[in-house]
């Protein structure tokens, strides 16, 4: 008998523990990581390989060029054994390569130069100037391309100067600096577009010039702009030459001063107010701008800093017959959080906008160049000198591949008169999909001013009214309260499961920048069905006893606020808790035994001369407020 007793525990522990197993199986989601693999490209021993471009040849050879100036040519590259050769040498910080027409061409500090291997060895051995712009010699005059366009001209943008007083101020001390210049095959320079500050990654994106730019003063979150001929996308820098006869923008810097610098306001030590001494009424955003500034050009897709990126680099199109239901869309880079976002664009009224949402991250150092492979996969260039970046290693080359199975993402997303229609790469369960509590949607824009980036300002929460599924699931229409033009939509899916499995999507969030609201027939609401609670007998509670408060001034934020305090403020773009990425671990931080008031003080005003070891000096914080600014403060003394 006992023995019988002891068979039937066992077996009911066995089909128990079988069945929570089979549970946790099933609720567990596949992440990024199932699908794309990251690889090492193996390099030659020794070489520091900070690349700064790639380009593929029509033989099959990855040319590769880095930031110290050579020039490597890659045979079988894809293979587990490439072979590598030095092709030329001795150039001056190369962050771009192309080839074009049986030679290669870069663009170095000042100039785009052409490499061509006349005798066949393998070897360049001529190197010859087609087009030289000024420099100041200032460090951060970075000049990245070229990029082809479909008729044959190259595509170059060049970085602002910093100012003397504040690193982080633009400035162009010669002409052409904060542009994109189209520069044709005899060496004509045309200057194309003004507003650069950081323009990391140029772009011609099916025959049409795009660019990334990088948080800073006047550009409040990083972004990917679509630039036609004559448009201005906000730093004021380059406008200190618009009446050069060749600019194309005639604005000037009074102009803009008439507009944007009434909104400013000196704290007296060259730096701007802190917000608390700032209304609404003190800062106009880049949309209001425009109103009175039609050249400006507004971001097709604003990258929420600290979220998609913080230094944001090389944008790509996935070619149409690669990677599944991704084909046709873009993937831009990030130095700083060494990941790559994918961007899903859509014109409406003729203006380009999107959305963006994560898609890969864990890449060992910062990218800055993304170059499909002939068999699909994708080579990542790497680099963190000059801005620190995610990862353990300071530059190299790794290559994303996909493993042919179809993650459960949003494909892509469209805006609609009253709200958003989202594709997902497969059908979703239909209970999860019509249930309004899955959908969270929120919107904010940013302030235009010259302080160092913007937090998010006017922020709105969007009453979900109604949804439609497609009769294949493979569609949602999502109805919200009051859209707001030229704000980013927060699109967050948490309850949204797949059909079949019930797995959660691999990227909850997109972020969606409406620049036009489509016309068209809005949704029709179904009326909601309010039940009629059952009458109860009301209920005496006791009331607890008041605890006492904790002052303000030393209060510690829970774990949930302090990261959503963390966030809101982009801090997290460059510190962790406990590890080294761009500025200093929050313990490290804790160990100098600073007061809260002192950390307050070195969000607004850094000292980056207490902190040598770190290459990026800290941009000043003046906008976040100062009562979250001290329960940071207080957060972080309470890692000692």
């Amino acid at each position: 008998m006992n023995n019988t007793i002891n068979k039937l525990k066992s077996w009911t522990l066995t089909a128990c523990a079988l069945t929570i197993g089979a549970v946790a199986v099933a609720q567990e989601s596949p992440k990024e990581e199932d699908f794309f693999k990251i690889l090492k490209v193996p390099a030659p021993e020794g070489t520091l390989l900070e690349v700064g471009g790639l380009t593929m040849m029509p033989n099959g050879n990855l040319g590769v060029a880095t930031r110290r100036g050579d020039v490597f040519v890659v045979e079988n590259p894809t293979s587990s054994s490439p072979y590598w050769s030095k092709y030329a040498y001795g150039l001056h910080e190369i962050l771009g390569l192309a080839y074009h027409e049986g030679s290669l061409y870069m663009v170095q500090r000042g100039e785009l130069t052409k490499l061509t291997d006349k005798n066949s060895d393998g070897k360049a051995d001529q190197y010859e100037t087609i087009a030289s712009w000024p420099l100041s010699a200032h460090y951060h005059e970075y000049s990245f391309g070229p990029k082809i366009t479909p008729d044959g001209n190259f595509i170059v943008t060049t970085n602002v100067a910093f100012g003397n007083q504040e690193w982080w101020r633009g400035e162009a001390r010669v002409p052409y600096r904060g542009m994109t210049l189209k520069i044709h095959p005899d060496g004509t320079i045309e200057p194309y577009a003004a507003g650069m500050r950081s323009p990391a990654g140029p772009g011609v994106l099916n025959g049409e010039v795009f660019y990334t730019e990088n948080q800073g003063d006047y550009m409040a979150s990083g972004g990917l702009w679509h630039l036609e001929k004559g448009d201005f996308s906000g730093h004021p820098a380059s406008l200190a030459w618009s009446d050069l006869p060749e600019i194309p923008i005639k604005m000037g810097t009074e102009e803009f001063n008439a507009v944007v610098d009434p909104m400013k306001i000196s704290n007296g030590r060259g730096g701007f107010a802190k917000p608390e001494n700032v209304v609404d009424s003190e800062y106009i955003t880049l949309a209001q701008a425009k109103e009175k500034l039609p050249e400006i050009k507004l971001p097709a897709v604003w990258l929420p800093h600290g979220v998609h990126g913080i230094s944001n680099s090389e944008p790509i199109v996935i070619p149409d017959n690669y990677w599944g239901p991704f084909g046709g869309q873009i993937l831009v880079g990030d130095q700083g959080q060494s990941k790559i976002m994918r961007i899903m664009l859509e014109k409406v009224n003729g203006v380009y906008q999107g959305a963006s949402i994560d898609f890969r991250s864990g890449f060992q150092s910062g990218v800055l160049r993304l170059l499909f492979a002939g068999d699909q996969s994708l080579f990542v260039g790497e680099t963190n000198r000059g801005w620190g970046s995610a990862g353990d290693a300071n530059e190299g080359l790794q290559r994303l591949v996909w493993n042919r199975a179809i993650p459960f993402e949003m494909r892509d997303i469209k805006a609609k008169p009253d709200g958003f229609e989202i594709e997902f790469t497969k059908p979703v369960d239909k209970k999860s999909a019509e249930d309004l509590a899955s959908y969270m949607i929120s919107s904010y824009t940013y302030k235009y001013f010259p302080v160092y980036g913007s937090p998010p300002v006017e922020n709105k929460e969007h009453e979900i009214l109604g949804v439609e599924v497609s009769e294949d699931g493979r569609k949602v229409r999502i109805a919200i309260a009051n859209p707001v033009q030229f704000h980013v939509h927060r699109i967050s899916l948490p309850g949204i499961r797949e059909a079949g499995n019930y797995h959660e999507l691999v990227h909850t969030d997109a972020y969606y920048t409406l620049n036009e609201i489509p016309s068209g027939a809005k949704m029709t609401i179904k009326p909601k069905v309010v039940e009629k609670p059952a009458e109860e007998k009301p209920k005496v509670v006791a009331k607890p006893a008041a605890k006492p408060a904790t002052p303000a001034a030393t209060a510690i934020p829970s774990e949930a606020e302090i990261k959503t305090l963390l966030a809101k403020n982009t801090c997290t773009a460059c510190h962790t808790t406990d590890k080294k990425v761009v500025g200093p671990a929050f313990k490290d931080i804790a160990k100098r035994n600073y007061s809260a008031e002192k950390i307050v003080e070195l969000i607004y005003n850094p000292q980056p001369q207490n902190w040598p070891d770190y290459a990026t000096p800290m941009a000043p914080m003046p906008q976040v407020p100062k009562d979250q600014a001290l329960k940071i403060a207080n957060w972080i003394n309470s890692l000692k």
